[in-house]
């Protein structure tokens, strides 16, 4: 139990900064988790320094297959490349615990030679029936009564000889205080009689998170760890586990929490989405960082939109705040249209496609229209959406009509507001006239064609260019109506007239009988 583990410690010399984010297996990681990523990888790049990921699989009871793989995948996407971790490697592997094991056993017996912990062979039942008997008692606190803290040494060899099972513990001190320096919250004091022997290596072998965690970023070389504050109460007994090896501690900054709108933590329990989710409903990887790194931080009272290189120069912990930070999807979904509006017309092209070659049950155009779509058409349309949408899957929903062959709508969409059904039909056939006879299908012209047609009618333009408007979309809400004839030509738009009219015929019918 005690050989010196085959793999070295970090040997890079005194880095400026060397952070890590170190998930557990246990399902796909979501939004609040990668907003910890993202400051912790703006205060690697910021310091010239490395950011890490390490896997804490030690957990093996609730470990979830494929939760690794959608957590590199979420990287991958945001643009996030680790400087060390699975599939990049680096000079302080294994980055999975599990296969660490031999550095913890190592470590756990030292810690035994040096009086900092001790074994207990206490069972499960036992502890089960203390927790009980505690709970029963209404006790304030509940927790080990450290019954083998003190076993006399030939009551442990005993023991040992039998082959009993056995877990490590760490001997806290019964009085005092410990004192945990936080960069954003200055030194928080404890008082040590109200901390456990917390468990360090349990008796299968492995380790728990607060041995593991602290062993891991000593070797590899980690200067910042930014965590969530709600492992703030935990940190004493890392504090602990430093001064017992003698070694220098990392900068604690526990960072506030992401909540959701009702205050309470945004959690996988909680309606927190993955982060695969995003990319999957079109949000942009740039937006979702610029995003995430306001939630608990701020450049200034004003600035909301940052690029990358932007965020990399201008983050520190010093604008870190300590109170909880909101997550609001609107506001996100704002962010991401900004980004959008801001893409050329064949950046967004390129980036919309894969949203609307979808089959139309995952969101994507009906599955009527052909494929793949023609990228001249899809710009000159997107000219027309880009200001509306927020998403990049909002394309497909938006722009639809302009690909099908026939639309499907209401016929009483096609009656404006204030007319019936047969001035609705008597508008139509005169706007189809006047927009055949157009010399040119420019907008311009057009529209002017069709405003002096509604004051020649008697009748108000919103009426009569409703009408229009549905006939040749299907929708009444559309980007602006003769741009929109334009891209989509002479014979189909007037086409499309000649349909609504059709449509419109039997309410006029049956409005006469």
């Amino acid at each position: 139990m005690s050989d010196v583990p085959a793999v070295s410690h970090f040997t890079g010399g005194t880095p400026t900064v060397r952070t890590r984010f170190a998930p557990s297996p246990t399902g796909q990681m979501h939004i609040g988790g990668f907003r910890t990523i993202v400051f912790s990888w703006l205060l690697a790049k910021h310091g010239n320094g490395q950011f890490l990921i390490r896997v804490e699989d030690t957990d093996r009871n609730r470990m979830v297959e494929g939760a690794v793989e959608n957590l590199l995948e979420g990287l991958r996407w945001m643009g996030i490349t680790p400087d060390e971790g699975p599939g990049v490697g680096g000079p302080v592997g294994p980055y999975f615990q599990s296969q660490r094991l031999d550095h913890y056993a190592y470590y756990a017996a030292q810690l035994l030679a040096s009086g900092h912990g001790y074994r207990c062979f206490c069972t499960k039942e036992r502890l089960d029936e203390l927790r009980a008997e505690q709970q029963a008692r209404h006790l304030p606190t509940t927790g080990y009564d450290r019954l083998c803290r003190a076993l006399p040494q030939e009551i442990i060899d005993q023991n040992l000889r039998e082959g009993k099972p056995f877990t490590v513990r760490l001997k806290v001190p019964l009085d005092g205080v410990t004192m945990v320096p936080d960069i954003l919250r200055g030194d928080v004091d404890f008082q040590n009689k109200t901390l456990e022997d917390v468990i360090l290596m349990k008796s299968d072998g492995y380790p728990t998170y607060h041995f593991a965690n602290v062993i891991d970023d000593h070797e590899m070389g980690i200067t910042h760890v930014l965590r969530g504050d709600d492992w703030l109460p935990s940190a004493p007994v890392h504090v602990l586990l430093y001064r017992a090896f003698g070694w220098q501690m990392p900068i604690f900054a526990h960072v506030p929490n992401v909540m959701g709108n009702d205050g309470k933590k945004l959690s996988k329990r909680h309606g927190a989405e993955p982060i695969l989710f995003y990319r999957d409903n079109g949000y942009l990887p740039e937006a979702v960082i610029n995003y995430l790194s306001l939630l608990g931080w701020s450049y200034d009272d004003k600035t909301d939109i940052l690029s990358v290189d932007e965020l990399i120069r201008s983050f520190s912990l010093d604008r870190v705040h300590t109170s909880g930070a909101i997550f609001d999807l609107e506001r996100l979904r704002w962010m991401n249209g900004v980004y959008i509006r801001a893409m050329s017309l064949e950046q967004l092209a390129e980036r919309v496609l894969p949203y609307m070659e979808r089959p139309a049950a995952e969101g994507g155009l009906p599955d009527t229209i052909k494929r793949p779509i023609n990228r001249e058409m899809l710009m000159r349309v997107l000219r027309l959406d880009q200001e509306r949408m927020k998403t990049l899957a909002d394309a497909a929903q938006l722009t639809a009509f302009f690909f099908e062959d026939e639309l499907a709508y209401p016929p009483e969409w096609l009656i404006g507001k204030g007319l019936n059904a047969a001035q609705a039909r008597d508008g139509l056939q005169r706007a189809y006239a006047t927009l055949a006879d157009s010399p040119e299908w420019e907008h311009a012209a057009m529209e002017a064609r069709m405003r002096a047609l509604a004051e020649e009618l008697g009748m108000k333009p919103g009426p009569l260019f409703m009408g229009v408007r549905v006939a040749v979309t299907g929708r009444k809400e559309t980007p602006p109506l003769f741009e929109t004839m334009e891209v989509l030509g002479r014979e189909r738009s007037l086409a499309r007239l000649r349909d609504a009219l059709a449509k419109l015929e039997p309410l006029v019918s049956a409005a006469g009988a």
